[in-house]
């Protein structure tokens, strides 16, 4: 067995259950689930959290639930969770930790590598507003994964009371450094989970002065290694500076009892004075920024003088993610029909990676780009410039939108106030004011962009321009695309691309795709890609029938590489619908998604024209009907057809062209 998962489970009713079935819905490296086991161990006085741990350990043979014969005490519960174990290494989280999915796949990829004694993961935490921040440096029992042999064989344990990992982790990272046999992994796989009310651990208290005593036994079980001292300091001083451990009150005291250098107050003035400077290195780096800010406007109003430039078109895509989407289908029909027009596309500096070798682009924010703004006579977007610009008389504005509407947009959202991030609806309405020509996918868009965006652009009903490509694909098309992701002829392709939730922060998917494709058999590979607001990755484990292509450049590829597209409220069914390929709704939280933020289509009325094909609403439903055959029985090919018709009437291949034409000038000859 490869891992064992120990967690005390004490005093953590509210996450316990969250910590567990984060273990037990790990997918599972190549070898299968008994690779893991996850011991839990709880309080002799047979609490809540007991119950919980049982009631888990009902549903999954690989949970063990253990209960201590004495007070409680988190280090004795570790210890005794590290006596049961069979796995090769232990892994020792609290009841308030997550381990984040796909870690335990990119732990065990780590340590067949490397098979080392000790394996750092990352690490971060995460407060009860659901904000993430970085983890700190200093080793702890929940960022360590320790051999147990190794363990075993330096007779590791934690001590008991508060502060009981700093012997053992220290240890085994000096014992492990001095090897070589330290080693770490970048991927973020433990997630620590702030509470509001704190832990005994974390109350303020002189409780916490026993991390003074930790370290000196540390000093004294490893013989006075000049690495311990440095550790101290650090650790110490992180207590001393938390409010929330170590009482204003205590202050002077604890810093006397830890022998920091110098003396307390002497230390609150270096404090203080760190402080000042780095507000005012804070204030400096804004007062640079506003500046900077104010000079590229100034500079701005006065290019907003300069004549408009007839051959200028300024493109953009995603809130300056890249060349995508319908701006970049418009681009290139453009340099083929108008190659006297120039395109310039705006990207935001951590995005420069994405754009391609030879295509002239102006980074948001920049002299360069307010420039382009001012005096360019046409503008393409499928979202919105950055920075906020006047658009002058003459100049032309093309909004493509990203998307045929599922889920509500523009004023439609007013009455989701709470899931619409303090939206502007006044800066929506002028926003729309701007635009010249908005672009419709189908009729269904055109009714709804009219009454969601009032204003008095034109209507272009013509199509999306990224659909192009799949409105003419062939065979040697899409065994291209399957070429450049890897795929071998005659396997069955599966993408997964679920939408995002806005009352869900992250991505996390609602299915276990390594399961799923195991479950497939060896003739299939899923591709998994997660929404772009959730960065460039899905956090998913990867193998031989598991894709990550979140960060792929082209979804079109994508569809072209696969047989069925399995999607929950994602717009990308509409365009994918085009390929007259089979559609999976999988909407295992469709009534809360549609509570959350309204609808116009529902998938699940199984009414032509409304649903796209098969639906499931569990795993279990999505597995059979992938493994019946149901996907593409002809029931669902009735359904996808009516779909079609609805959503698909304008693509033939030419939407990119009908576009050019309206919008610019295009020259005879």
């Amino acid at each position: 067995m490869l891992l064992s998962v120990v967690v005390p489970a004490h005093r953590v009713q509210g996450y316990l259950r969250g910590a567990l079935e984060s273990v037990t819905a790990q997918p599972p490296p190549e070898g299968g689930p008994a690779d893991l086991e996850l011991i839990a161990v709880g309080a002799c006085d047979d609490g809540p959290e007991l119950a919980i741990a049982r009631e888990c350990a009902e549903r999954d043979p690989r949970v063990h639930v253990l209960v201590l014969d004495r007070p409680w005490d988190a280090g004795a519960a570790r210890n005794a969770g590290a006596a049961a174990a069979r796995g090769t290494y232990l892994l020792f989280l609290d009841g308030d930790d997550l381990l984040l999915p796909g870690a335990v796949a990119e732990i065990a990829a780590r340590l067949a590598a490397d098979r080392p004694d000790v394996l750092r993961l990352g690490h971060d935490l995460v407060d009860w507003w659901g904000r993430t921040r970085p983890g700190d440096a200093l080793p702890a029992a929940r960022n360590q994964l320790l051999r147990r042999a190794f363990w075993e064989a330096h007779r590791l344990r934690f001590t008991e009371g508060p502060y009981g990992d700093v012997v053992p982790v220290h240890r085994a990272v000096f014992l492990a450094s001095d090897a070589g046999t330290l080693a770490s992994v970048d991927r973020i796989c433990v997630r620590h989970r702030l509470r509001r009310t704190g832990t005994p651990a974390t109350a303020p208290g002189r409780a916490h002065f026993t991390v003074i005593d930790a370290y000196e036994r540390l000093a004294a079980e490893t013989g006075g290694d000049p690495r311990t001292a440095a550790a101290r300091t650090a650790h110490l001083t992180a207590v001393l500076e938390d409010p929330g451990r170590i009482a204003p009150a205590d202050r002077a005291a604890f810093f006397r009892a830890a022998g920091l250098p110098g003396r307390y107050a002497a230390h609150r003035v270096r404090e203080a004075a760190r402080a000042r400077r780095t507000r005012a290195r804070a204030a400096a780096y804004a007062g640079r920024k506003t500046l900077r800010a104010r000079v590229m406007r100034a500079v701005y109003r006065a290019d907003l003088h300069r004549p408009l430039d007839p051959c200028l078109a300024v493109y953009g895509a995603y809130w300056n993610r890249g060349v995508a989407c319908n701006p970049a289908a418009v681009y290139a029909k453009a340099r083929e029909l108008v190659p006297h027009i120039r395109g310039v596309w705006v990207v935001s500096s951590r995005h420069l990676d994405r754009m391609p070798p030879g295509v002239p682009y102006v980074i948001e924010g920049s002299r360069a780009y307010w420039r382009a703004m001012a005096t360019a006579t046409y503008l393409v977007n499928n979202s919105s410039f950055p920075g906020g610009f006047t658009k002058r008389s003459g100049q032309v504005y093309l909004q493509t939108h990203h998307g045929t509407p599922l889920k509500t947009m523009g004023l439609d959202q007013l009455p989701y106030p709470a899931l619409t991030g303090g939206v502007s609806f006044e800066r929506v309405v002028a926003h729309a004011d701007q635009w010249d020509f908005s672009l419709s996918a189908n009729p269904h868009s055109t009714e709804t962009w009219d009454r969601v965006y009032p204003s008095s652009y034109e209507q272009l009903p013509y199509g999306y321009p990224r659909n192009d490509v799949l409105c003419a694909a062939t065979d040697e098309q899409t065994g291209k695309a399957r070429a450049g992701l890897g795929i071998a002829p005659g396997v069955t392709v599966l993408l997964y691309a679920p939408t995002h939730r806005d009352y869900r922060r992250g991505f996390t998917p609602r299915l276990d795709p390594e399961r799923l494709a195991r479950d497939l058999g060896p003739g299939c590979v899923l591709l998994v890609r997660a929404h772009y607001f959730y960065g460039r990755s899905a956090g998913t484990a990867v193998g031989d029938r598991v894709m990550d292509v979140t960060a792929h450049p082209r979804v079109e590829e994508l569809f072209l590489a696969a047989d069925a597209l399995i999607t929950d409220y994602s717009s990308l069914m509409f365009d994918y619908a085009c390929l007259d390929r089979p559609i999976i709704t999988y909407a295992p939280d469709w009534e809360a998604y549609r509570a959350a933020r309204g609808v116009y289509v529902d998938l699940l009325s199984g009414r032509p024209g409304d649903t796209p094909g098969a639906v499931a609403t569990t795993e279990d439903e999505l597995r059979e009907v992938l493994r019946s055959g149901a996907w593409r029985s002809p029931e669902a090919g009735e359904l996808r057809a009516a779909f079609r018709r609805r959503f698909c009437p304008y693509d033939d291949g030419h939407a990119a062209e009908r576009v050019v034409r309206r919008v610019f000038p295009v020259r005879a000859g």
